[in-house]
């Protein structure tokens, strides 16, 4: 059986895109935290940047799961790990989402008296939404290091690479 190529295979369109909001999230996670304490207009645009990248990035890394799903569920010893992994991707996107909507409300001027306990809001948002992107990540590494999701696992003579 000869290995499909590899922008042929969906699931590696996930490992592809799954980094990016990662980095982005927590990043900004980390600059909206220090701009709660430290007034800088520059550490606020550049959290309020990230988040967003974050955000967009977190739902292309949602629709490449789901790309993956069907090929990496049927692979796995224990699906249970699968499915939280999704479910936690779902509760942070959701909350990353959140956190994007008030902060733009807050740029645009609509809820500038609440913007205090705004940015303390989307702050508090942010650190929830982190704590939840480190376990998800953890459930994905255990995937893909324990359980081999969408690897090909070659055999033991490595024969199907001469």
């Amino acid at each position: 059986m000869e290995l499909l190529p590899d922008w042929i295979r969906t699931e590696v369109y996930h490992a592809l895109s799954v980094h990016f909001p990662i980095a982005f999230l927590l990043l900004g996670t980390l600059l909206k935290l220090i701009a709660v304490f430290v007034k800088r207009d520059f550490l606020t645009t550049s959290g309020s940047l990230l988040l967003y990248l974050g955000t967009i990035t977190a739902w292309v890394a949602i629709y490449t799961g789901d790309l993956a799903d069907g090929r990496v569920s049927r692979s796995i010893c224990d699906p249970t790990v699968l499915k939280s992994h999704e479910n936690m991707a779902y509760y942070l996107t959701y909350i990353f989402t959140a956190a994007s909507i008030l902060d733009m409300a807050i740029l645009s001027e609509k809820l500038t008296r609440f913007r205090r306990i705004g940015t303390v809001a989307i702050a508090t948002l942010m650190l929830i939404g982190s704590g939840l992107l480190t376990y998800m990540g953890d459930l994905g590494a255990s995937l893909v290091y324990q359980q081999a999701a969408g690897v090909s696992v070659p055999s033991e003579d490595c024969k199907e690479f001469e």
